[in-house]
């Protein structure tokens, strides 16, 4: 019975309660924060995030925590935090009411200062930092900072007083020295920057940094000599750090010790922790200026060199060190050099185009002939050596050959443009075969027959020419060369009045464009513009062509102006003009009357 009555009879502890609560209280109705739900959130959230990684979840759950309590401030502070890179501005507000609510905790204030930075608040961070310099006394970062942002406001003093504080406080900090012995310069403090940098010298003498620092305090005193001296010890304590290598660098380049410039950029470059990229940039720098690159030339391929042995699989030292050969007239070492490369894989395509070029340039047409065809294998569907390839044959005389290849490289193009250019170049070679049936058999000597009439290669270049400015209309070759053998003709005069004048305007400094101008002015009776295009175009010729002092000869006579017509058919001789063509306008033009044209005279 007695445990019984225990059970039933025990007092309701909601009536104790109310038994002990004075009455003035019982009209007052208390509501407190569950501080405790609040905490047990922030506890998961830390847990979330640290042991799981997991900051989405513990982001959900700090919110959580705010609606259980909007002023907790231990998941305001982590809130800010977590998204002050994310969300900066929402994140400031979060690092705002967490420091609002405790500004003597260091933890809320150093949030607040460093979202108030992220957000280019300056202004209000400065503030903030300087009360973290009295609340968390023994972080030397806080100087740092109001030392950074007294110099953004234009006031170096200031700064400069705020590290000898911090210098004071904590003694002496390597960042912070160089950050003082920079503001001491700047403000023209030079003996107080040298005494500086000496001061972190003589405490860390066998600190590299160090030594390069004094050096460039020296440096911007004055005092050149000394900072030799400095950077040379330097570099004596580690002739492989690519700081002190560049910081001597620098100081020859000042100088203008050019030998010493180029003897330590070669160092510098044989060190893999100097970015290729950089090395890259820095020589094509050196060589844009075509003087010093030949003065310094075999100093500079000292670089080349350099580059080449140490990314000998890298295309851009290939490249780089290729072109420098080529560049100071070293071919054969230059073709070496891409021979090397033409097994590399992938195979490319730049390599053999190279080769290609030199034995074209060395005038070696076997090897050329070879190199062409070995890359045809490699690249079998080029269509850039398969012109190379039709232009080997034109040149060896092989007409009908040249034709077909170049029709094979119309099946590879994919754009217009360059289907117009091939078109252009059949037109080319049809008008060859034409030149070649009308000089005969008996002066070809390339053994190739002909298989079409002048006729019908005429024909059949001025069809490839309609389909080349059909497919792309400002060819300025096909434009010019159209032009020109329709003026020869006496065909379509104004048309090819119309194309050359264009091919003028695509190319107007080609002495062979303003040349085809002037022979179509000259053949529609224009003959004083006729004479001051061909001036332009003997001014710029510089190929030593027969052909434009012949032209300037004929426009003369048409101008009655015949001694000196003559003295121009001459020069045409002179450069390589045909005898006959010569002796014929020379003799009768003589008895020519006045304003007769020499085409009507000479029958050629």
């Amino acid at each position: 019975m007695a445990i019984e009555y225990a059970r039933t009879n025990r007092p309701d502890s909601t009536a104790v309660r109310e038994r002990f609560v004075p009455d003035t209280l019982r009209k007052i109705k208390l509501e407190i924060p569950d501080s405790l739900g609040a905490l047990y959130k922030y506890t998961d959230a830390l847990r979330a995030a640290t042991i799981r990684d997991d900051s989405t979840t513990a982001l959900r759950l700090l919110h959580e925590a705010l609606e259980i309590d909007p002023d907790y401030a231990p998941a305001l502070y982590r809130i800010a935090v977590e998204t002050q890179r994310s969300q900066p501005e929402k994140a400031l507000e979060y690092a705002r009411r967490a420091y609002q609510s405790d500004s003597t905790n260091r933890w809320y204030a150093t949030a607040y200062g460093q979202s108030l930075l992220i957000n280019n608040k300056g202004d209000e961070a400065l503030s903030i930092y300087r009360r973290l310099m009295q609340i968390d006394q023994k972080n030397a970062d806080h100087y740092r900072i109001v030392a950074i942002l007294y110099q953004q406001r234009q006031q170096p003093y200031t700064a400069i007083s705020v590290l000898d504080s911090a210098e004071m406080r904590f003694g002496k900090n390597a960042y912070l020295s160089e950050m003082k012995r920079s503001l001491l310069i700047s403000t023209g403090q030079m003996d107080r920057a040298i005494s500086e940098a000496e001061q972190t010298v003589e405490e860390a003498p066998y600190e590299q940094n160090n030594h390069l620092l004094l050096g460039d305090t020296y440096l911007a005193a004055g005092k050149d000599s000394l900072a030799g001296v400095t950077y040379r010890r330097a570099l004596e304590m580690d002739s492989t750090s690519v700081q002190a290598l560049g910081a001597y660098a620098d100081y020859c380049s000042g100088q203008r010790d050019m030998k010493g410039y180029l003897a330590t950029l070669r160092l510098l470059y044989a060190r893999e922790e100097f970015p290729l990229e950089r090395k890259l940039e820095l020589f094509g720098r050196l060589t844009s200026d075509r003087k010093f690159y030949g003065e310094h030339y075999f100093a500079l391929g000292a670089l080349a060199s350099t580059l080449a042995v140490h990314y000998p699989s890298d295309k851009r030292a290939i490249d780089l060190y290729g072109d420098h050969l080529i560049a100071g007239g070293d071919i054969d070492a230059a073709l070496a050099h891409f021979k090397l490369h033409l097994k590399d894989e992938p195979p490319q395509m730049d390599y053999y185009m190279a080769v290609i070029d030199m034995e074209e340039y060395l005038g070696r047409t076997d090897s050329l002939d070879h190199y062409v065809q070995r890359a045809m294998e490699v690249f079998p569907n080029d269509a850039t050596l398969q012109i190379r390839k039709a232009n080997r044959q034109y040149i060896r005389g092989d007409m009908h050959g040249a034709i077909a290849t170049f029709e094979q490289a119309l099946e590879m193009v994919q754009t217009d443009s360059l289907r117009g250019q091939i078109w252009g170049y059949i037109g080319d070679t049809y008008n060859a075969i034409k030149e070649r049936v009308e000089v005969g058999d008996k002066e070809d000597t390339t053994g190739f027959k002909m298989r079409l009439s002048a006729k019908k290669a005429q024909k059949k270049c001025f069809e490839a020419y309609e389909r080349a400015l059909a497919l792309y209309a400002d060819n300025a070759s096909v434009l010019n060369n159209y032009a020109y053998f329709l003026s020869v003709k006496g065909l379509e005069l104004e048309r090819a009045h119309s194309m050359s004048e264009r091919a003028i305007a695509l190319e107007s400094n080609n002495a062979t464009f303003l040349d085809t101008y002037a022979w179509i002015l000259y053949k529609r009776g224009d003959n004083e513009r006729a004479r001051t295009y061909m001036r332009q175009a003997l001014s710029l010729d510089r190929t030593g062509s027969a052909e434009l002092p012949l032209h300037y000869g004929d426009i003369l006579f048409a101008l009655g102006e015949k001694f000196m017509a003559e003295t121009y058919w001459r020069k045409a001789l002179e450069q390589g003009a045909d005898a006959k063509r010569i002796e014929q306008r020379i003799t009768l033009g003589k008895d020519a009357p006045e304003g007769a044209r020499i085409e009507d005279i000479v029958k050629e």
